[in-house]
């Protein structure tokens, strides 16, 4: 068997209506996985659900729309897929928002708190309802999308930054309570990568050079470059590796 094979398993990824989350359930799919397709809007969720099953069989994907500011929306997502397919196996919290840019100067109370409930919060929020099965089996993978950006500051994105370093220590508590059940959590951190979500950073020439000019890979990642760092922390071949921050960038942090 393949150190890669994820035939048999089950995972959730939010946020997969498009860009990183769409290609890792897309790839996990292509593995063997039964996956759950998740963000706001069901219409887009099941978009990518009916090309998925159109590829790998009907079965293979459903569509829970869930907005991840809401526990209801979450509890929901996690029982349906539970009545869907009778577990989980494997979590990706990949859904996040960056409402504001600028400096920390200039952010208002309800946007810092956005920030902070819908990418950082709603990660523990999620985890904790999926968490209790896995401990139960002693066997789970858990990955906390996180960004290059919660390793650095910056000018602009300051905010979105402070809610991404919070993403690598919840990793890391996590990792340490849920090791000794054999349940591994793991955070991915990319650099730029060509999404509708950073479209602000990359579609504008200037600020593209400056992301690319000092980086050794001369360029931005494709969604699909992240897919692949998820199916891994997913498999068998990293049953050995928790509380950890994969940093995929091109090189940028070196």
């Amino acid at each position: 068997m393949s150190l890669f094979d994820l035939t048999g398993k089950v995972a959730i990824v939010t946020g997969s209506s498009r860009g990183i989350g769409r290609a890792i359930a897309e790839q996990m799919a292509v593995q063997g996985a039964k996956v759950v397709i998740s963000s706001r809007k069901a219409e887009a969720c099941q978009e990518v659900v009916d090309a998925i099953n159109a590829r790998h069989g009907a079965g293979t994907a459903i569509a829970v729309a869930a907005n991840i500011s809401s526990k209801d929306d979450l509890q929901r997502l996690v029982d349906e897929t539970n009545r869907a397919f009778g577990k989980i196996d494997v979590l990706v919290c990949n859904a996040a928002s960056n409402p504001y840019y600028g400096p920390m100067s200039g952010v208002s109370d309800d946007q810092f708190r956005k920030v902070l409930d819908n990418n950082v919060i709603s990660n523990h929020w999620l985890i904790q309802m999926v968490a209790p099965q896995m401990i139960d089996r002693k066997d789970g993978s858990i990955i906390i999308v996180s960004s290059i950006g919660g390793l650095r500051g910056s000018p602009t994105i300051g905010v979105y930054n402070i809610s991404k370093a919070a993403d690598f220590q919840l990793a890391r508590n996590l990792a340490v309570e849920f090791g000794p059940h054999n349940v591994r959590v793991n955070c991915i951190a990319p650099g730029l990568i060509k999404t509708d979500f950073a479209r602000a950073l990359w579609e504008d020439p200037e600020r593209y050079k400056q992301s690319t000019q000092g980086a050794p890979l001369r360029r931005i990642g494709e969604p699909i470059e992240i897919a692949g760092a998820a199916v891994f922390l997913a498999s068998a071949a990293s049953t050995f590796m928790t509380g950890q921050a994969m940093v995929v960038d091109g090189g940028v942090t070196i």
